[in-house]
Order: structure tokens, then sequence, then C-alpha cells
């Protein structure tokens, strides 16, 4: 049976509509927000943070019966109100599924990512053959494909599926999605991945690639942020007024969408975060170790990282639109790259 949305979230005492009550699972009756197993649930979104809760609302809109599972009980509040129920632990939510239902793992790193799947309360143990794990988290590729190998020994189906776009495009399902995966795998879950992405590349078989594209993307994405804003930092030495000067960027040769879009919040002063400055930091060196293990060593990513690195240090907490502020009140520049820099 392959995955589709039903008319409206499930809320109340029946299973999906049109799904088989003897394959998933069985009927509801009183729960508390905690008690998914009795309920039945085509997809599992743990980590509902800043991606994950809006993947989870678009999914709830859409239509399909979605179960989630997060720490912060601000973030549970939120998706419940979208139309998810709440699981406590990954295993709970995990054992809510159809039998080709789909968990995706939205956490931040891989050690969050081991810890949903292998940790105490983990998914692994209670997931079966026949469901699938959707990887979202950027991490290296040697850690995408360790978790699939541990999942392709219970028979469970992986995605490695890198996201792209922020919060906004993944509420109106506009983000991107980098998918390496078996085509009958991806084929099986299209119309999942359709709800969640207009923007789905297919970049091979291999799970790993899409770790490996995404880390790709987001080194480009750093440069260009650091670029973007100590152009703005020069313009703010040279007396221009910085709005006037981005909205010439934004139709001329400098421009860049990620550039467009923390410049504008930088100068707003709107450092609410959205994309924490620590993520661009963790992401570019985890680029410059895959460029290291295949001998490479570029111009710039370093001295990006490197950027990313003094900025969260001192801002760890904000958007990574406060690298303008950052470079503003910086009056030198990164050192040199070198081979300790590039360590960084």
């Amino acid at each position: 049976m392959s995955l589709s949305p039903h008319a409206s979230p499930l809320r109340g005492s029946l299973p999906p509509e049109g799904a088989d009550p003897a394959r998933c699972g069985p009927t509801p009756d009183r729960l508390s927000p905690h008690a998914p197993p009795q309920r039945v649930a085509q997809v599992a979104v743990v980590g509902v943070g800043n991606m994950g809760g809006a993947m989870a609302a678009r999914l709830c809109e859409q239509g399909w019966s979605v179960v989630a599972c997060d720490i912060d009980p601000e973030r549970q509040r939120q998706v419940q109100a979208a139309g998810a129920w709440l699981a406590d632990t990954p295993q709970r939510a995990a054992q809510a599924l159809c039998p080709d239902g789909v968990l995706i793992v939205c956490v931040v790193n891989a050690a969050q990512s081991r810890d949903v799947l292998l940790g105490t309360q983990g998914a692994l143990v209670a997931l079966r053959p026949g469901q699938t794990v959707m990887l979202c988290p950027t991490m290296s590729p040697q850690d995408t494909e360790a978790l699939a190998e541990g999942l392709l020994v219970q028979r469970v189906g992986c995605i490695d599926a890198p996201m792209s776009g922020g919060p906004a495009r993944a509420r109106d399902g506009s983000m991107s999605l980098m998918l390496a995966a078996p085509d009958a795998l991806l084929a099986r879950h299209d119309a999942l991945l359709a709800a969640l992405s207009g923007q789905r590349f297919r970049i091979s078989e291999r799970v790993g690639d899409g770790a490996r594209t995404k880390l790709v993307n987001n080194l480009l994405a750093g440069i260009n942020l650091v670029g973007a804003a100590e152009a703005l930092a020069l313009a703010d030495r040279l007396g221009l007024d910085l709005s006037t000067t981005l909205g010439v960027i934004e139709q001329s040769s400098g421009q860049s969408w990620i550039g467009s879009d923390r410049m504008r919040r930088a100068l707003a002063d709107d450092l609410v975060p959205r994309a924490h400055i620590t993520l661009l930091a963790k992401d570019t060196a985890l680029a410059l170790a895959a460029a290291r293990q295949v001998g490479f060593a570029g111009p710039l990513g370093a001295r990006a990282a490197r950027v990313f690195e003094q900025a969260a240090a001192c801002d760890a907490h904000s958007d990574d639109a406060v690298l303008l502020k950052h470079l503003r009140e910086s009056p030198g520049a990164p050192g040199p790259e070198s081979g300790n820099e590039a360590q960084g």
C-alpha cells in the first residue's frame, strides 16, 4: 500500500480514510496527547523545530495523519495545534506508524539522529520491515550511510533527504529536497515527497549522495552569505545607504538568495532565529571535512567557515543574519587560509 493523504487530519475514532484497519492498527479510543501507539499515523516527524514543525503542519493541512515527537513543550503545543498528535519518545512515534509509514528525522545533526534511532527510547526497535526512515539533517555522508546500514538490517528503507529553503518554504511546500535512495522506494513514497516539496532533486540511488550534495550547497550558501555581509559592511564604511545598496545588489550581478534573505532581515534588525548561526558553522565545517577526504582545498570555503566559527562564538543563539552586525563591528578580516584554519 502506497502512502496517500486522507481527507482530513486524523482526530476522531477512525483510521485514515481508505486504510485497512488490520494493516494500520487498532481503532483509537480515548487517548491522552502522549499515547499515540493506539492511533494510526501515515507519517511520524521526530524533531518539530523550525523545519520539522513546518513540515508537520503542512502535512496535516494536506490531509496526512501525523504523529510528532519533540523535547520542547512549546514546539509540541504548536504542532498539536496544527493537527498532529504527540508521542513522548521516538519509539512511541514509530509504534504509531502504519506498516508502510514513514518516520521523518528532522533534528540538527548526526548525534541527535543516532539518538532518535538508536537511543534508549529510539525508534529502531519499533520500526518494522516495509517502513521507511527519511533522514533530513545535514550530516556527513559517512554518518548517513552508517544509519542507513543499520536500518537495512531490519529491512527498513532509508531515504537520504537533506532539505533547503527555510521554514516558510517548508510550510508552503516549496522547499528543496535532495533525494538519494533506490528508485522503487522513492516511487512508493512519491505522494508524500510531493506534498513536502515542489523542488525535488533526484540525486542518485546511493544513500549518502544527498548528504554530499547538501554539503556542497551549504558551503556555497555560507560563502555567499559571508560575501553579502562583507559587501554591506564595506558599503557602511563608505557611507552608503545599506537598503539602497542591497536593492542594487538584488537586481545586479552580486545577487544571491541567501544574501537577500538574510541581509534584509539584518537591516530590519530582525535576528529572531530561523536559522541559527551555529548551523552554517557546523555545515561549512562538515563540507571542509568532506573536501579533505577527497584531497580538495578551495580558496574560499575555509575562510567562510572561520567567519561563521567566530560569529557563532559571539552570538550562538542568533539567526545567521547576525553576520552583518559581526562584520560591521569587526575591524579585521579572518586570517589567511592555512592547514590549521581548514581544520576549523
